[in-house]
């Protein structure tokens, strides 16, 4: 895993990349967290799709709503980066939609748009 500290108009954002699955449960996003904050002291977090376990596209699984419940309660904002199209599940498209008119959760197709976003709130 690496952690890359951006400052974009005067918030910081760690963009995290790794070729492994990171979050898997929610201790490993509890986990990803704390290294965060940790390495880098920022609750801002950028991470590509591909690090997450795809039980958390699945919302029968409830994995997605536990996890993200985390990122609110310990007030860390996140940017999931990927393309969400091939997912066919009504109920996710209208998970990331709702996600993405909050303040907390965001899921967007590039890491340019997660930076925006993040720098925004």
């Amino acid at each position: 895993m690496n952690i890359n500290l951006i400052n974009i108009n005067g918030a910081e954002i760690a963009v995290v990349s790794s070729n492994e699955i990171l979050i898997t449960d929610v201790q490993s996003a509890l986990d990803l967290m704390a290294t965060v904050r940790y390495e880098v002291d920022c609750n801002r977090i950028v991470i590509n799709k591909s690090a997450i376990s795809e039980d958390f596209f699945d919302l029968k699984t409830r994995l997605a709503g536990e996890i993200l419940q985390k990122f609110i309660n310990y007030q860390t904002k996140i940017a999931i980066v990927g393309d969400f199209a091939s997912y066919s599940s009504k109920s996710l498209k209208d998970f990331i939609y709702e996600s993405n008119n909050g303040r907390d959760i965001f899921f967007l197709s590039s890491e340019e748009q997660a930076m925006e976003k993040l720098s925004s709130i």
